[in-house]
């Protein structure tokens, strides 16, 4: 039996994309991206809820110029829990969004969007 773990998402960032080296010639590149949830509540009134996600992209990609603050985008990767210990020793956890440079599209500058 084969097994799935795949993430699609569109949503803003947060702020600009940090890109950096790391081990010598790699390159990883991190950012927020938030996606948002609207619904109707029993009031009729309008109310939304915004979820923020930690995305990282190794490797190098043409879009990376244009991942800046506001930017909407289209991602896909695999979701990653990592376990780590605090300051204070109390065992924590992250999740991130491991991305594909494939796939990883612009969608709409913050600008453009208005």
């Amino acid at each position: 039996m084969s097994t799935l773990n795949k993430v699609m998402l569109i949503g803003r960032l947060g702020k600009d994309a940090e890109t950096k080296k790391v081990a010598g010639d790699k390159t990883v590149t991190e950012f927020s991206l938030a996606t948002e949830e609207v619904w109707t509540g029993k009031e009729g009134e309008k109310k939304s809820e915004t979820e923020w996600h930690e995305c990282v992209l190794w490797g190098e990609s043409g879009v990376l110029k244009f991942l800046t603050k506001g930017s909407l985008i289209y991602v896909e990767g695999r979701k990653k829990t990592e376990h780590f210990e605090d300051k204070g020793g109390v065992k924590q956890q992250r999740v991130k969004i491991v991305l594909d440079g494939n796939m990883v599209r612009l969608l709409d500058t913050k600008e453009k969007a208005g």
